[in-house]
């Protein structure tokens, strides 16, 4: 009796934590909680604290810092457990360590092979871990699923959840549902078949799995999506270069549980080949790219979905984060209230609205989308970022967007160039949800991109390594015009949008010079906060948008913090360090933010915080002497081509460098024919992530090394002026 009576005083208690949460009601607890990595299963980020307010916020300082090992993109948000702060980093290593002191209590590194860095399309991130029961889990770059003592971090289990003779990669991280940890993949730039997976807590058992796009070879897979596909799904995909590429449709991102209702969403990503030309011959929806879709959780059978890019083809993810909410929202007949003035209008817009279960979602598309998340219906889609060109808007009848023409380049037959662009108006960067202000904070972007149907045999070519997608590179590397190179740095920049989903439409915006800025979280002090790409920490005001706070922390920041409260003192935590697809790819584009130090670092904050940052290293200069150009024109050219199917997505355009892959253009191997060979054909720094490129003739590795000669010889005469530091 004494058992179960402390049983139902536990649940009692954790009943009270939830709805105090819910409601942000004052919190008395001297140890709040941050359990994963999205706060509750709601997903909100939003934390009930108040201690650090719109009054003192100001007063932030830093309580302690670690720095981490490797220099490339840190994309988690720091979990904090039982007084244990974890996070994940760069190559899907775990660290624990005592959240109010900074301790380190363990580590564990993985060990995945550097050459695994090739199938990781947007840098060797991981999102971070899923706490339940003692127990910490987390994927791994090499796509196995890993459960560890929390305590401890000795290893409990581990499953490998892909098929690692194809180019799978896992950087989201696992969520906890029920007995169950589920996960999804990625690699679809590549050509792989997306699916979600969920496993037994206990020993990592495969229990189900859902695929997101069809079996190339017609036929069931023993899976829980067989029936839907026998159904509908199949109806939506036409023959074409999916059944060779497998289709794409990864969930590298955002999974969520929805304890309420018992069901599970997860946002699909995109096609392959992106050009849907290409992909299902210009036919079909091609279910469930770019879809959310609701699964039973116990069996992983199809409940609905909603696809927000009907065949898409710009590379349009719907993996971005998935919010759930409740909100007042208008039923059918609202016009009734119109002309109506005083009491008797308000009482007619109370009796026209009703409470309803909805998800928030704005993904790459820059629709922000209100649906009802009992049965997948749009209630509202609208414009969260300015300049969208690739359509006007959605029929809430049919759910469809009002698509521009223009924007189907392989139906046209003409160049595009789309706004937003694969890198989307919002990527994976966490976005948060405010109950008290009725506001989501989205970390938006301006990044346009060119799409043109490929017309050269390097652009059409598939293989094992690099891209395919199905379009020509050519089109996504920039001219050699200066005044064009400036005006790619003015135009490619970012902004912290509060949105209205009631209004549908942006109550406030703060705007700044670069993009790829980090993810956001908003407490009950009436506060917003988000990292930049520029190395800033910032907070807003979360109703009106006043800037509160804006904080050096030397290095650009990417994720989302998170906030807790140990011993009656809350603390603010997260990642300083570039890193992930924009600059990896955006060459000069990126201009703005690549002066910025990339510095892997965990940053814990408190009122009153005295710790400083050690003073940074000073930068070795530039020696900048590049071999005399001899490559002839045609060599150059073809390897231009060659650098755009290969090298651009990790090396970015025209060899600009990122400050954590290698600086092409300043390479010493570009004077040794031999060495540069040895490296880019031979593999000799496989183990760093550069494997060898072997299907490549020793011709086509010797146009690349001319080809980043030249670029070393025009940038340097032309560009090193234009990417000077910006105002930040």
């Amino acid at each position: 009796m004494r058992r179960l009576g402390l049983f139902i005083a536990t649940c009692l208690l954790a009943a009270c934590q939830n709805q105090k949460t819910e409601q942000d009601a004052p919190v008395a607890e001297k140890d709040v909680a941050w359990s994963n990595v999205a706060y509750g299963s709601k997903e909100q980020r939003h934390s009930p604290l108040d201690q650090i307010n719109e009054s003192n916020v100001s007063d932030l300082g830093i309580a302690w810092f670690k720095d981490l090992p490797d220099a490339r993109g840190q994309e988690a948000t720091p979990v904090m457990v039982d007084g244990k702060l974890f996070i994940t980093t760069a190559w899907s290593k775990v660290f624990a360590y005592d959240a109010k002191t900074g301790k380190e209590l363990w580590s564990y590194d993985p060990e995945v092979d550097g050459s695994k860095a090739i199938d990781a399309c947007c840098d060797v991130v991981n999102r971070g871990v899923a706490i339940s029961r003692g127990r910490l889990f987390f994927g791994t770059l090499d796509g196995r699923l890993i459960a560890l003592d929390a305590n401890t971090g000795a290893r409990l289990w581990a499953s490998q959840t892909t098929d690692n003779s194809k180019p799978y990669t896992i950087t989201g991280a696992p969520r906890i549902v029920k007995n169950m940890v589920v996960i999804g993949n990625g690699g679809a730039e590549f050509g792989v078949r997306g699916y979600v997976s969920a496993y037994n807590i206990a020993d990592g058992s495969l229990k189900w799995r859902f695929y997101t796009v069809p079996n190339p070879e017609g036929k069931p897979d023993g899976a829980a999506s067989d029936e839907i596909f026998a159904k509908a799904a199949n109806k939506t995909w036409s023959d074409g270069a999916w059944k060779e590429s497998g289709g794409g449709g990864t969930v590298w991102d955002s999974i969520v549980y929805d304890e309420e209702l018992d069901q599970l969403y997860f946002g699909v990503g995109n096609g392959n080949p992106w050009n849907h030309g290409l992909r299902s011959g210009g036919e079909g929806d091609n279910l469930f790219l770019s879809s959310i879709v609701a699964v039973n959780p116990d069996t992983g059978k199809y409940l609905w979905h909603y696809q927000e890019t009907p065949a898409e083809t710009w590379d349009y993810t719907a993996t971005q984060s998935i919010i759930i909410a409740e909100i007042d929202w208008p039923v059918s007949g609202g016009s009734d209230a119109e002309g109506k003035e005083g009491e008797e209008a308000e009482s007619e817009k109370t009796a026209l609205t009703k409470r309803r279960k909805v998800l928030f979602h704005a993904p790459k598309n820059g629709f922000f989308f209100v649906i009802d998340r009992t049965n997948g219906r749009l209630l509202s889609a609208e414009p969260f970022v300015e300049n969208i060109n690739w359509a006007e808007g959605y029929d809430l009848k049919t759910g469809r967007p009002i698509e521009n023409p223009a924007a189907r380049f392989y139906k046209t037959g003409e160049p595009f160039i789309a706004i937003p662009g694969a890198l989307g108006a919002h990527n994976w960067h966490p976005m948060s949800y405010n109950p008290g202000t009725g506001l989501v904070y989205i970390p938006a972007q301006q990044v346009p991109q060119g799409y043109e149907v490929p017309s050269s045999e390097v652009d059409k070519s598939r293989g094992r390594q690099g891209f395919n997608v199905g379009v020509a590179w050519s089109i996504a590397q920039l001219p050699d015009d200066k005044e064009v190179y400036k005006a790619a740095i003015a135009s490619t920049t970012g902004q912290l949008v509060a949105f209205d989903p009631k209004a549908g439409k942006v109550a406030w915006s703060v705007d700044y010079p670069a993009a790829w800025n980090g993810g956001t979280m908003t407490t009950a002090g009436n506060l917003v906060f988000q990292g930049t790409s520029l190395g800033l920490f910032k907070a807003y005001a979360a109703d009106s948008g006043e800037e509160l706070l804006s904080m050096d922390v030397q290095s650009g920041v990417v994720a989302a913090p998170s906030t807790y409260m140990i011993d009656g003192v809350q603390y603010i935590a997260f990642l300083t360090s570039k890193g992930g697809a924009f600059p990896l790819t955006a060459g000069v584009a990126g201009g703005a933010s690549r002066q910025i130090p990339n510095i892997p670092r965990l940053i814990v904050m408190k009122l009153g915080g005295k710790t400083s940052l050690p003073a940074l290293p000073q930068q070795n200069e530039i020696v900048w002497d590049p071999p005399e150009p001899t490559g002839t024109p045609a060599q150059v050219a073809e390897g231009k081509a060659l650098y755009g199917r290969y090298c651009l997505v990790c090396h970015g355009d025209s060899a600009i460098g990122n400050g954590f892959t290698p600086d092409l253009r300043i390479s010493a191997t570009l004077a040794d024919a031999e060495t540069w060979s040895s490296i880019v054909s031979g593999g000799a720094l496989k183990d760093r992530g550069m494997v060898g490129f072997s299907q490549l003739t020793p011709a086509q590795v010797e146009s690349l090394r001319h080809y980043v000669i030249e670029r070393s010889h025009w940038t340097k005469e032309n560009v090193v002026d234009v990417t000077a530091p910006v105002a930040r």
